[in-house]
């Protein structure tokens, strides 16, 4: 089996810090790799893995000014599409524009779909319908109208999230900084609490920081640390009393809350989303619906045995799980092909 695996070139695969879409690509890749799958990588000449590596851009846009995002796009997948007859198939996870070009070759393409930026995108996913082979990362995430070949949540790699007994006297929040992800709702729930916030990820909408993180900040009840790369990340995570994951939209996933629980941290989340499909309510967390039920939440966070949350990241979100499940979704699209 030989396949071609599609990475998006906005960040390096795997990320310096931020990029969930390239980050779970590179688990991908290499778990693929370790069983014996012949994979390509396609991704930023700055990438690295195991495998070999196929690369048009130099460097990832969001990191590089200079380079003009929708050319190094339109370069990135033409290039395995111009080589698709090397493969048994294409993986793609880069979203919708990809699909455009799957109608011009043979090579079957399978796309993970990584949630809808917008309903404006649905029409693209729908004429490739019958072609194409979607898989979800999230049951909630499912389209109506759409047919998809399998659900398949993202797996991370336990040996990175060590599990922590005993944390420090502190709420995290973890995650871009935008009013998607209930930055502003953290803070106001844990001052509420009376407990220091820490505040890690990337600055995605800088208006939103400067109005409703900004002025909250004070170095010592509410920190923002930047975002936290790889290698610091199980400290950061294993540390908090609690995650707080107060998103305002209907989140596809939700990386930090596997990553979280992985560290035995227990997680308070709004129940949008895939929520309800990551968090086992009052075993690794809570969900609740407003800021009132969040703050009674953090009264309970002793009834939650930290063990159970590390349990339920090992049986449900590893890496090897999620390998297997990407196995048997290729084995169907090369038997129906």
């Amino acid at each position: 089996m030989k396949i071609a695996m599609l990475a998006p070139i906005s960040w390096r695969t795997p990320p310096r810090h931020y990029g969930p879409w390239e980050w779970v690509v590179s688990m991908l890749t290499e778990g693929l790799i370790e069983r014996g799958i012949d994979v390509t990588l396609y991704a930023t000449a700055d990438s690295e893995t195991r495998g070999r590596l196929r690369s048009v851009a130099p460097r990832p846009w969001s990191e590089d000014p200079e380079l003009e995002p929708k050319v190094w796009e339109c370069l990135h997948i033409s290039t395995v599409f111009e080589e698709a007859g090397s493969y048994d198939l294409i993986h793609n996870n880069f979203d919708f524009l990809p699909l455009s070009y799957s109608g011009l070759v043979d090579t079957p393409v399978m796309t993970t779909i990584h949630g809808f930026s917008s309903p404006k995108i649905v029409p693209v996913f729908e004429k490739y319908n019958k072609k194409g082979h979607y898989v979800a990362i999230s049951e909630s995430d499912r389209h109506p109208d759409l047919d998809y070949l399998a659900t398949i949540h993202h797996g991370i790699p336990l040996g990175q999230y060590p599990y922590r007994e005993t944390p420090e006297r502190y709420l995290l929040f973890f995650g871009r900084i935008h009013h998607d992800k209930g930055v502003y709702e953290s803070i106001r729930l844990a001052k509420q609490a009376g407990l220091p916030l820490v505040i890690a990820g990337i600055i995605q909408d800088q208006t939103y920081f400067d109005r409703y993180v900004n002025p909250y900040l004070d170095g010592e009840d509410v920190r923002y640390i930047g975002p936290v790369g790889p290698e610091e990340k199980g400290r950061v995570l294993g540390g908090a009393l609690a995650l707080l994951h107060l998103i305002n939209f209907d989140e596809p996933f939700g990386l930090s809350v596997a990553e979280s629980m992985a560290c035995g941290t227990p997680v308070v989340a709004f129940n949008r989303g895939s929520m309800p499909e990551l968090i086992a309510d009052s075993e690794t967390g809570f969900l609740v619906d407003d800021l009132e039920q969040a703050r009674y939440a953090l009264s309970r966070l002793k009834t939650i045995d930290r063990r159970n949350c590390r349990r339920h990241v090992e049986q449900n979100f590893s890496v090897d799980l999620m390998v297997e499940r990407y196995i048997e979704a290729y084995k169907k699209v090369l038997n129906r092909s």
